[in-house]
């Protein structure tokens, strides 16, 4: 049973937790003054913007970044979405198969595909971009998801295969005795208990693919127009194609405004989900 924490503790964490979180807040507040100064405010050393004013937000969705801008974010909803579902499906159906399925070389799998995890990106980009290059996947929605599932998938597969060891062999037999088949037992049994770990690996995958840089960059060269999918840059690489309204205004305002509307998803997705994300990170760690 878990030790109780005193009151006192408590709130002797909630001090030193104060000063942390000002120092986490402050580099995002700092993003957000910047996207909020108009003109040339932008150059002022003030922490808080004196006057208010949405024309970054304006110029990326309606002004000037709009083609560059919004095609990039379709991009990345679209890419990071297809990428996380088809990572979640394989690395779900091969966890299950580690975790139920005796063979030889189980572990040595489980050991490759953790070690594949470590390799960086930067030392694939070259290779991939001369074969996506020669066949035809470069600059194209499918030669990101395909990257992006060898980066999620390992410690997918690994983290799953954890949670599936977990769920009793006898609550499948019962309901396969009860009439149900392998699938149904797998679908409205094993995935419902493991349900939190699941939702860990959706999360990571689609952080994964949304915060990827190298990749985006590397193995695209436009977002192409919007809903025409002629393109699959992302908006991190996107960002460094941003230019301001003339050479007196620099873009920096315009990159903030556009790093706040990117970060609003991952945010949101944290707020209302971090319980489950919580327990999909701890699940298994103390046995009980």
């Amino acid at each position: 049973m878990a030790a109780e924490i005193s009151p006192k503790a408590k709130a002797w964490l909630a001090v030193a937790a104060v000063p942390i979180i000002i120092y986490t807040l402050l580099p995002i507040g700092w993003i957000l003054s910047l996207s909020l100064k108009g003109g040339t405010s932008i150059n002022d050393r003030n922490y808080f913007p004196r006057k208010w004013s949405w024309d970054s937000y304006k110029y990326i969705f309606t002004g000037g970044a709009h083609d560059l801008f919004v095609p990039a974010l379709i991009n990345s909803i679209g890419i990071c979405l297809i990428a996380t579902i088809v990572g979640v499906a394989l690395s779900a159906f091969a966890a299950y198969g580690i975790a139920r399925l005796e063979f030889p070389g189980k572990r040595l799998i489980l050991n490759t595909a953790l070690l594949t995890a470590f390799f960086p990106a930067i030392s694939l980009v070259t290779p991939l971009f001369n074969v996506w290059r020669s066949v035809g996947l470069y600059n194209t929605w499918l030669g990101l998801i395909i990257p992006y599932l060898s980066l999620t998938l390992p410690i997918s597969i690994w983290t799953l295969s954890a949670f599936f060891r977990q769920i009793p062999w006898e609550m499948e037999q019962a309901a396969q005795v009860d009439g149900a088949t392998s699938w149904q037992a797998f679908r409205k049994v094993v995935l419902p208990l493991a349900a939190p770990g699941v939702f860990t690996v959706a999360i990571i995958s689609f952080f994964t693919a949304w915060n990827d840089f190298v990749y985006a960059t590397s193995l695209s060269s436009t977002p192409g127009k919007a809903w025409h999918f002629d393109g699959a840059q992302t908006v991190p690489a996107t960002l460094g194609y941003f230019t301001g309204k003339s050479n007196f205004i620099p873009a920096t305002g315009f990159v903030a405004a556009a790093a706040v509307v990117v970060t609003i998803p991952v945010v949101i997705l944290v707020l209302f989900f971090q319980k489950r994300i919580v327990a999909g990170l701890t699940a298994g760690a103390v046995k009980g």
